[in-house]
This record gives structure tokens, C-alpha cells and sequence, in this order.
């Protein structure tokens, strides 16, 4: 069976993650974690996705993290892939896997029977000139009229989502979102418990984690990765937090403007994160701040997985 954590930016999926690990192990059985975090499978983008250093994962076995350049394109087809191989490979060796993030469209693609369709060149640009022509913002109106549940999903600044979006809606017919119809047949037997802090909170939490992320050093590491190409990058480029440092360094906005930027950003994807997953009937919720419900979750989830080994 393959344990998943889930639930919005700043819910505390990492410690939670290694709590659960490690109750796994008290009784037994390995386990090790699979990274569902798209912006942590790049090198030496540390502090703008809070990625845990190597000396503070207690042992634990972690795979998917510092996989691609930031000059490297991410693709939910290629991680999909990649995390099911994890997955299989640790299953094999007797451990339970846990599948930790807060990427949708990750952790779907692994734990669904998940699918991706085909593309049509003539399609694609078409859509590509009418961003040209008249800009990103008639495609998002689009994408919203014929799938407001794939809108809400998808960042309307990411003009390649968007546009990948509205290509797979016309191609297939059945929507915007590659592989949904299958969301609701699991790939393999998996369990997943998502992460829930008030909204009012975690808005509280969020905007001290960015100002945290200045504080820690996020400019002097962007500064960094631009010199290893990071502005060619078409996925890393437009991270949130890295994109508005890349702002700053430039003298396009001030650092005060980058970190407001940045956290009005990190409050919105924070809503599509829980959005999505509130959407799907596989969830279990639990309140991440009251410690005795936490608990009592990890430790019920931890025996499952157990108990599953053992069947």
C-alpha cells in the first residue's frame, strides 16, 4: 500500500512525512518517501520550496529531490514515470512507500490510473498565436468557460498549462484535465491523509514563511542558479518565489514588491492546492495543529500500512 500526505503549502507535510516513516519502522517494516513536490525535484532550489537538507531526514531514504537542472523541463509524464518506478522499487524491497506533496497533478498521476493524451501540433498553435494575438488573459476566459474546474486547478499565469490545458480539452473532448475520468481507479492500494490548517492561519503562516525565505537567503541562491542558466529554465524560472527574486535582482521590482508579489501568490496557489484535493472523495482530513488528532492519524495510517504488509 502506498501512504500519501497531502494538503497546502505551510500544512507541515515534511515532518509529518518523517513522523510517519518513522512509526512504520518502530513497527518493523521500512519505509521511505517519494517527493510529489514539483518545484523540489531541481538542484540547488533549497530554500524557496523549504527543502529538507540531507543531515535532517533521520535516515530516511527520500527519492525524487535533486533530480533535474533548473535549465531542465519538469513534465507530470516524466514524473509520473520516475515516482512509479520509485514506488515499485520499494515495494519490492519490503518497505511501504510514502508519497508526500502538495503538486496535484503529481501525486494523481501516481496513485490514479492516470493517462495522458496525445497532442496535436496544429492544435497547440493555434492557441500559441491567440496568446500572441490577444494574450494570456482570453485564454484563461476560455480555459474558465468550457472547464472551471480545470481553471481553478491550473495557475492562470502559466501560459503553457494553460494552453496544454485547452489543447487536451479539444483534443479528447473530456475536459481539460489530462487523465481525469481515471482519477477515480487507484493505480495500486493507497491511503491518503491530507494535512487541513484554517484558512485565516495559514494565510498568517504562509506570509511569515516567505519573509522567512528572504531572510534565509532566497536572492543570494537565485542569484546563483542564474548563473547556472536558471532564466532559460521553462519550469524553474516561473517558481513562485524564485520568479519574483529573478524580478528583484534585475531591478524590475523592489524587494519589498518581490516579497509581497510572492506571497500573494503563495496564498493563491495555497487555494488551488486544497481546492483539489478537497475535490477528491479519497482524502482523510485531519487538523495539522491539533497535535492529539494528528497523532492519532499518523499512528492509525502507520498501522494500515503494517497491517497491509502483512496480508
Amino acid at each position: 500500500m502506498i501512504a500519501v500526505l497531502v494538503g497546502a503549502t505551510g500544512t507541515g507535510k515534511t515532518a509529518a512525512s518523517l513522523e510517519l516513516a518513522e512509526r512504520i519502522r518502530e513497527r518493523g517494516v521500512a519505509a521511505e518517501i517519494v517527493n510529489a513536490d514539483a518545484m523540489q525535484l531541481y538542484r540547488g532550489m533549497d530554500i524557496g520550496t523549504a527543502k529538507l537538507p540531507v543531515s535532517e531526514r533521520r535516515g530516511i531514504a527520500h527519492h525524487l529531490i535533486d533530480v533535474l537542472d533548473v535549465t531542465d523541463e519538469a513534465s507530470v509524464a516524466a514524473y509520473q514515470r520516475d515516482a512509479r518506478r520509485a514506488v515499485t522499487d520499494i515495494a519490492a524491497r519490503g518497505g511501504v512507500p510514502i508519497l508526500v506533496g502538495g503538486s496535484g497533478l503529481y501525486v494523481a498521476s501516481v496513485v490514479t490510473d492516470f493517462r495522458f493524451p496525445g497532442t496535436d501540433p496544429a492544435v497547440r498553435a493555434r492557441y500559441e498565436a491567440l496568446l500572441a494575438e490577444r494574450g494570456l488573459g482570453y485564454l484563461v476566459a476560455e480555459l474558465q468557460r468550457r472547464d472551471p474546474e480545470a481553471a481553478a486547478a491550473i495557475d492562470p499565469h502559466n501560459a503553457r498549462r494553460v494552453i496544454r490545458a485547452l489543447e487536451i480539452g479539444e483534443v479528447t473532448g473530456d475536459g481539460a484535465r489530462p487523465g481525469l475520468a481515471a482519477r477515480s481507479t487507484p493505480w495500486r492500494a493507497y491511503t491518503q491523509l491530507g494535512l487541513a490548517v484554517d484558512r485565516a492561519v495559514l494565510v498568517e503562516r504562509l506570509d511569515a514563511r516567505v519573509r522567512d525565505m528572504w531572510r534565509a537567503g532566497l536572492v543570494d541562491e537565485v542569484a546563483g542558479l542564474r548563473e547556472r542558466g536558471l532564466e532559460r529554465g521553462p519550469t524553474a524560472s516561473r517558481a513562485i518565489g524564485y520568479a519574483q527574486a529573478l524580478d528583484q535582482l534585475a531591478g524590475r521590482v523592489t524587494e519589498q514588491q518581490a516579497i509581497a508579489d510572492t506571497a500573494a501568490l503563495t496564498r493563491r496557489y495555497a487555494r488551488r492546492q486544497v481546492s483539489w484535493f478537497r475535490r477528491d472523495a479519497a482524502t482523510q482530513w485531519v487538523d495539522a495543529l491539533d497535535a492529539a488528532a494528528r497523532d492519532a492519524a499518523l499512528t492509525a495510517l502507520a498501522d494500515s500500512c503494517v497491517a497491509s504488509m502483512a496480508g
